[in-house]
């Protein structure tokens, strides 16, 4: 045996590039299979699976997101097989050396004889490129590298790494296995100087058995580890997912004892019965043994037995018992392998449910009942230790997703760790689990044919779709196994569509390539389809498949508008059955900047070239998993209680397929023109799955108060959980709906209330001022029509406005389109480069009481600035100011646009207020970000926040923080000195925002860090503000009802002096007449 080691070679060393190799993609790999735990006892496994069973919500208040995260990750990987007598960790600082290409790896790095202390340290697991080395690249289609398949660049950064660990001496005797989870892109191993194996796949595990090379228990030898990791592959032409190329050992690294004869891999499967109230229960397990015993001779020599276990009698979880929102408990499967004497020899176990997956008609079924799939992609994202895992930090996205009544996730687009899936069970989340297999580049070489359709790439295709399966079968959470993302069709897919229905009956098969509805997917499962066209489908008689969208609703910046949309048709459709947002984080990387702080990189920011900029930030959530404002948004849409008002009744529906509402406590407020008439507890008989509740509303608890006297009453009825849950708190909110209740006082709008004292008006060359003396004093500049100040009590609140605007910082979605994109036809229009010329500005009328001051603007292209004809006039805009001795200035403002424009950002007027005025009060949606395709889970109330607080720091700026169907607003300093906006006569209500960075400056900044603030408070007062869009990022998807068509439009806005004692609800209804 000693001889033939020393004649082995490792395949990277023949000559043969075998990195550039599509049919060599392993060499000594063992079989793929379950993840093993190498127990020693029942018993032992029963006490591994309490303590991996303890985790809930408040492990995810330690997640890191900094620098910290490299030594949790570490502390991670140890945690992770703790109490395993037979596994044995060897994450931790291994010696690292980064070559330039394979031929500069130093000559036999990996003997033992090799002097390494010269060599820097690099943590296992981790990426090379967040340490330090080399640079990370984000590319979404373009491969980083000429496509010319299989080869790869000559210049192929390789990684070259070493460690060293010591057999433990009760390993005397058994089977030595070294485990790989996971090495981006491909590599090779040696022990001791002796090549033990290569693989593929960055996302799958990689096995090979080194009994024979490792120095022998109590030799005092340390074995030497070396590893061989190459960037590139022929392997990366399979793995073009929308994601950072990142690179290393990026899982962790075991080494697993075995005896001679041990259990090698093992499928449960349950049966149930058509009533559901039994199941046959099978387990196939595969038996491995060195030993030279016939077949027949382990079949009489060994026996092996399965025993389930109920984990609520180690440890009493509460969610386990409502697994996936139906009612297979989770187990603990426990298979023990026992020799002729009766001892255990070999033991494994895992999380295992009885659940059966079918389908029927336009229906995906779960134990027998349809489920509507309130979905998330997500992929594996760390912004400091890029795709390694923590515990802690997998445990914060379940929790947020469970918080935010998600109940699955797509694997995008790639198996993730094997704790991943465990902590999916035990949290209750559906879960699509897809091969590593995603070739998008390959749409842009229409040259070369497509990976798919050539047989020289099945094997690797196969290879993945298998080993994906074989790890990944006994998880409950997995629905439906999918064969990859965005890599055309072809034989390849119907090859393994084929493979999976044979192995795995018991789940479905997707597949979004070859457009959603080809014979290797069971889901019809289109990407950002519009609302209209799922419709079509799901009426389709001739499609007897439902339709879950594997993505929708693109996250970029700020988005999401319409999703309210989709879940309007969802709701109401027969056949379709929910979708995946795409996606759950920012993919941002921690980048030092010039002055010693961190910033979240994008595309380009670290020199990669290709890149595609700011394309991964499609995130619900920042990279250290803040939610983005429109997270409101989809948990509203996501709440398993609906609550609408139709004909004078309110109608409270459970859309649960599975549990009651026993579990709820449904409450009710009521509020009048933004203050609070009443609440209470709204006692319900419990409501059974897919029933609904109906009581008039006017028979409700809260109808008595309604006797006041306000414009307009809402009524919201929220439901919180009675109990805590593994993922929240008791009295976490469920579901929180507001309708508006019918009101019996009609209300007229009024003139100003004016008051005895005198207005004084005085032209003062190119200046007009208005004044109560002792209270306000507004001046206006005769030549830009503009107010030059405004000051009350004496103290200056405004210092520019009020004129009109259009134009807005474009968003994400605004760029989105390329020359048919919003912000390339308003850059054609030249609305982001208007000049406001004053056609006119005059005193038009003056009595003791009030004073009226008109002004004509004709908006231009900045470079016509010169004209006089107005000839190139895209605006013209009259506006009259009416100033009132009460310090009223009611704003009556006419825009008529060329109706040539594309549709517009905006429709309103800006001002400018002194830094000072910072406090903001409002009455409308809010108290977070919304826009008017985005505003269904925004309540209406009177709110207050500061002006820093209103800021949305969108990794790249655009427009953000505004708050929708605003009514009335306060902008006032400490002392309460300030400025009341309001909509007036009958103009709707308005779009508002205030902040310190200009538009000009939100349109300027390509990262939040960049912005810097002015030197006075942008207040924006919009009549009409285009939607925000998002269901998609890279066409004009924004839909008609909230587009502004350039036509006419008329509205009011009243501006008044507030100080301390007055509130602006009480300034509001002062106009108001009943």
């Amino acid at each position: 045996m000693t001889s033939l080691v020393s004649q082995m070679v490792s395949p990277v060393e023949t000559g043969h590039k075998v990195w550039q190799d599509q049919s060599f993609i392993k060499w000594r790999k063992r079989d793929p299979h379950v993840t093993l735990h190498c127990h020693e006892s029942v018993e032992g496994s029963l006490r591994y699976w309490y303590q991996r069973n303890k985790v809930d919500h408040l492990v995810s208040k330690s997640a890191f997101w900094n620098d910290d995260a490299v030594q949790a990750a570490l502390d991670c990987a140890a945690f992770w097989v703790k109490d395993l007598p037979f596994v044995q960790s060897l994450s931790g600082f291994w010696r690292f050396f980064l070559a330039p290409d394979p031929t500069s790896v130093p000559k036999k790095f990996y003997g033992t004889a090799f002097e390494d202390s010269e060599w820097q340290t690099l943590p296992v697991p981790s990426n090379w490129q967040t340490h330090g080395y080399d640079r990370p690249i984000y590319t979404n289609i373009i491969y980083p590298f000429p496509v010319d398949p299989p080869h790869v660049p000559d210049e192929n950064p390789t990684g070259c790494y070493r460690t060293y660990f010591d057999i433990p001496k009760e390993w005397q005797g058994r089977r030595i296995l070294l485990h790989f989870e996971a090495v981006d892109s491909a590599f090779c191993a040696w022990i001791n100087g002796v090549p033990v194996g290569y693989s593929q796949d960055s996302r799958l595990p990689a096995e090979f058995e080194i009994t024979d090379y490792c120095y022998p228990c109590g030799s005092g030898k340390k074995n030497v580890l070396a590893v061989q990791v190459f960037r590139w592959s022929d392997g990366s032409y399979l793995e073009d997912q929308d994601h950072w190329w990142l690179s290393g050992i990026h899982r962790d690294v075991h080494l697993l004892s075995k005896p001679q004869v041990f259990i090698a891999d093992y499928f449960f499967k349950s049966n149930l019965a058509e009533n559901f109230t039994y199941a046959d229960i099978q387990v196939e397990v595969k038996i491995e043994s060195s030993l030279a015993i016939p077949r027949d001779k382990i079949l009489s020599n060994f026996t092996i037995e399965a025993a389930l276990y109920d984990t609520g009698s180690w440890y009493n979880s509460e969610e386990s018992a409502d697994l996936l929102s139906s009612n297979p408990n989770l187990y603990i499967l426990v298979i023990s392998l026992k020799d002729a004497t009766g001892q255990v020899v070999d033991c494994e176990s895992c999380l295992v449910g009885i659940r059966q997956v079918s389908k029927a008609p336009k229906q995906l079924l779960v134990n027998g009942h349809p489920v509507i799939i309130r979905g998330v992609n997500r992929h594996e994202h760390h912004p400091r230790v890029g795709k390694t895992n923590i515990e802690s930090c997998m445990i914060k996205d379940l929790v947020l997703m469970k918080q935010n009544n998600m109940n699955a996730v797509r694997n995008s687009h790639y198996p993730q760790h094997p704790r991943w899936y465990e902590l999916c069970d035990l949290f209750g989340m559906y879960m699509i689990d897809e091969a590593n297999i995603e070739t998008h580049g390959f749409c842009l070489c229409e040259h070369l044919k497509h990976p798919t359709q050539e047989q020289s790439w099945a094997a690797a295709m196969m290879d993945r779709v298998i080993g994906m399966v074989e790890r990944d079968k006994n998880h409950a959470c997995i629905i439906s196994w999918s064969l990859g993302n965005e890599a055309s069709y072809g034989p390849n897919h119907s090859a393994a569509a084929g493979w999976i229905r044979e192995k795995d009956n018991s789940r479905l098969v997707h597949y979004e390539g070859g457009g959603s509805r080809t014979t290797s997917t069971d889901i019809v499962c289109p990407m950002y389809m519009r609302v209209w066209d799922i419709v079509k489908i799901a009426k389709d008689p001739t499609e007897p498949r439902p339709l879950i969208l594997c993505e929708y609703s693109h996250a970029m910046g700020n988005s999401n508008g319409n999703i309210h949309e989709y879940w309007e048709a969802i709701d109401s459709t027969f056949g379709l059955q929910g979708g995946f947002i795409w996606d759950w984080v920012d993919q941002g990387l921690l980048k030092d900047s010039v002055d010693g702080s961190k910033h979240w990189a994008y595309g380009g920011d670290f020199g990669d070239t290709p890149n595609d900029l700011n394309f991964c930030l499609n995130g619900l959530t920042w990279p250290d998993r803040t939610p983005h404002p429109a997270l409101h948004e989809v948990k509203f849409v996501y709440q398993p209680i609906k609550v609408s008002l139709k004909e004078n009744k309110i109608k409270i529906t459970n859309t649960h397929f599975y549990q009651t509402t026993q579990g709820l406590e449904f409450s009710w407020v009521t509020q009048g023109d933004g203050c609070e008439l009443g609440s209470g507890i709204l006692s319900l008989p419990p409501i059974e799955p897919q029933s609904s509740y109906e009581l008039e509303w006017e028979s409700g608890p809260w109808y008595p108060p309604l006797a006041s006297f306000a414009e307009e009453f809402f009524l919201t009825i929220t439901t919180k959980l009675l109990h805590s849950t593994r993922w929240v708190e008791a009295g976490h909110v469920v579901s929180s709906t507001q309708v508006q209740l019918p009101t019996t006082r009609k209300i007229v709008p009024n003139v100003i209330k004016t008051t005895d004292a005198k207005v004084f008006c005085e032209t003062l060359g190119d200046t007009i001022r208005v004044s109560h003396p002792n209270f306000w004093e507004i001046t206006w500049n005769i030549q830009t029509g503009s107010v030059e100040s405004w000051k009350v009590r004496g103290v200056p609140v405004m210092n520019k406005g009020v004129v009109p605007c259009f134009w807005r910082a474009p968003t994400d979605n605004d760029k989105g389109g390329e020359k048919q994109s919003y912000y390339s036809r308003w850059k054609e229009a030249r609305i982001d480069s208007l000049v406001f010329h004053t056609k006119s500005c005059s005193v038009k009328s003056k009595t003791s009481d009030l004073v009226k001051i008109e002004v004509v603007y004709v908006g231009e292209p900045s470079s016509e600035e010169g004209s006089s004809a107005h000839s190139n006039a895209l605006f013209t805009v009259n506006m009259i100011y009416t100033i009132y001795s009460s310090g009223d200035l009611i704003i009556e403002c006419n825009v008529i646009p060329s109706s040539e424009l594309p549709p517009l950002p905006r429709v309103g007027v800006e001002l400018h207020l002194e830094k000072s005025v910072d406090q903001i009060t409002w009455y409308g949606r809010g108290p977070f970000e919304c826009y008017p395709d985005r505003k269904a889970a925004a309540h209406v109330g009177v709110y207050e926040q500061n002006v820093s607080a209103m800021h949305v720091p969108y990794i790249v700026p655009g427009e953000c923080s505004g708050r929708a169907d605003v009514r009335w607003v306060t902008f006032q300093n400490k002392d309460g000195v300030g400025i009341f906006a309001s909509t007036y006569g009958s103009s709707p209500p308005m779009q508002m925002s205030a902040s310190y960075y200009s538009t000009a400056e939100l349109d300027r900044a390509t990262h939040n860090e960049e912005l810097v603030q002015g030197n006075d408070i942008e207040v924006h007062l919009d009549h009409k503000h285009m939607g925000i869009g998002g269901d998609d990022s890279w066409t004009p998807c924004v839909h008609d009802k909230y587009l502004v068509p350039p036509v006419p439009y008329s509205f009011c806005i009243r501006l008044c002096p507030i100080t301390a004692p007055t509130s602006g609800l009480e300034i509001y209804n002062s106009q108001l007449q009943s």
